[in-house]
């Protein structure tokens, strides 16, 4: 963010480029080479999250920001499992998770408190207080006012670095991001020639929904004659509540507005209530170029439901047989195969109408996880 390629969008914004980066130095110097591991807050961060994850299994970094700076948790999340999540290990970030009691969250949580002075939320703080006394790990971090996020961009950048040597791999590669290219670049080459996706079948059909899982996934989950059997199967397959446990991320390649953001939300909480596990969400395909990354080259520890629709309005692509519609169903293609691939548990889930469908799966996801 603090790059050329981060300042020019900022500049094109009219954001105050010169005020931003002149709050950034304080920083910029306190993370310096020549500063003690001690007192480097960079340093001492990435430590924190390296030592919390490697020797406690604490890997899930949640992430709470106050209102006023709630985005910069989507920011985070990217920066921690793009540079981490690779090789089997790294950090997976959870951001916008409802905050819940200290009970519900299993030893696997390292939680990240980021308060903007005179702004905080009393609700959050009194909830990392008494997360703190239930002892899970708190880092707080206090942001002076909004010009100094830029701060936080540099002392993050130096903290995943550091996080990620004591984890044991390059922070400065995304080996796994690229595989989901290759695989929806071959499905739209392979469509400028034939006019058609891979047909598929559906394991399941009720009320215009269709579940799709490859051969060893559907083995996994068994057969049933409801949604909700095969959700309750799939939520089945979570481990959770223990050191390193696991963690569910609903990945939906749905419009991403507030309506669709409040019904996954209220799955998320249904989800981590009964299973204990860290949730995640993302809607894709912007995810595949942030947490995609842990999702696919992190650890084996992501139990995934994927959900798709159909675009009652589509639009063709310049200078290409196919349209975004088919872009975005082949990039939702590669990036579960991919999943697939890496031995990941994933399901998913097709909406033929994609409102109608949300209430649907929320209704069997209630009864699946009762």
């Amino acid at each position: 963010m603090l790059s050329k390629f981060g300042l020019v969008p900022a500049a094109a914004m009219g954001l105050d480029v010169k005020r931003l980066l002149e709050t950034v130095r304080p920083m910029q110097r306190a993370c310096g080479a020549d500063v003690p591991p001690a007192e480097n807050p960079g340093v001492q961060l990435g430590i924190a999250m390296g030592i919390a994850a490697t020797r406690f299994g604490r890997d899930k970094v949640t992430i709470i920001a106050s209102p006023g700076i709630a985005d910069l948790g989507a920011w985070l999340e990217q920066l921690l499992a793009e540079s981490t999540g690779k090789h089997g290990r790294g950090l997976i970030p959870l951001a916008d998770e409802p905050l819940a009691t200290p009970e519900r969250y299993g030893k696997d949580r390292f939680f990240a408190y980021l308060e903007l002075e005179g702004q905080h939320d009393p609700s959050q703080r009194q909830a990392m207080a008494t997360l703190e006394q239930a002892g899970h790990p708190v880092a707080r971090i206090s942001v002076k006012d909004i010009w100094h996020i830029g701060q936080e961009f540099f002392r993050w950048e130096i903290a995943t670095a550091v996080a990620g040597a004591i984890i044991g791999i390059d922070p400065f590669n995304q080996p796994d991001v690229e595989a989901s290219k290759n695989k929806t670049r071959a499905l739209t080459d392979d469509y400028e020639k034939t006019h058609r996706l891979p047909g598929e079948t559906p394991v399941f059909r009720e009320n215009g929904l269709a579940l799709y899982a490859d051969p060893r996934n559907a083995a996994e989950l068994g057969r049933h004659n409801t949604l909700t059997g095969y959700l309750k199967s799939h939520f089945g397959r979570v481990h959770a509540g223990a050191k390193s446990g696991d963690y569910v991320a609903l990945l939906a390649y749905i419009e991403r507005n507030e309506a669709h953001t409040q019904a996954l939300t209220a799955m998320r909480t249904r989800i981590c209530d009964k299973t204990l596990a860290a949730t995640c969400l993302g809607f894709g395909p912007r995810f595949q170029h942030s947490t995609g990354q842990a999702y696919k080259g992190g650890p084996n520890s992501g139990v995934f439901l994927q959900i798709t629709c159909d675009d009652p309005v589509d639009i063709d692509v310049p200078g290409h047989s196919y349209s975004f519609g088919v872009v975005k169903a082949a990039q939702a293609s590669g990036d579960l195969e991919v999943l697939v691939e890496r031995g990941r548990r994933a399901l998913r889930i097709h909406l033929k109408d994609v409102d109608a469908g949300l209430v649907e799966l929320a209704g069997a996801m209630d009864s699946a996880l009762e």
